[in-house]
């Protein structure tokens, strides 16, 4: 029996190292993965993005089919930009 316990003991700093990257590393990742796609799945015409490459813009249409948005980033020109949905870092103005 003495054995089996000290084998415990061997292997108790390893699972507690597992334990403390876990709660520090791996947990919050997976809520804020949840958040950002919760985000993603909130979009809707009019709301004001900024995207992973760092343009502004506001979104014109959401192509659901291909999972894209297009952003007008220009209103005087009227230029549009089709990017992937995923690519939308962050939504900073909401418009009803």
């Amino acid at each position: 029996m003495e054995g089996s316990s000290n084998a415990f003991s061997m292997f108790l700093p390893f699972i507690m190292m597992f334990v403390v990257l876990y709660l520090l590393i791996i947990r919050p990742q997976q809520k804020q993965k949840k958040e950002h796609q919760k985000m993603l799945d909130n979009l809707k015409e009019n709301d004001k993005v900024v995207m992973n490459c760092g343009i502004i813009g506001k979104i014109v249409s959401i192509k659901s089919d291909k999972n894209t948005i297009v952003l007008r980033v220009d209103d005087s020109n009227n230029t549009k930009i089709e990017f992937q949905k995923g690519n939308v870092m962050a939504l900073l103005e909401k418009e009803d």
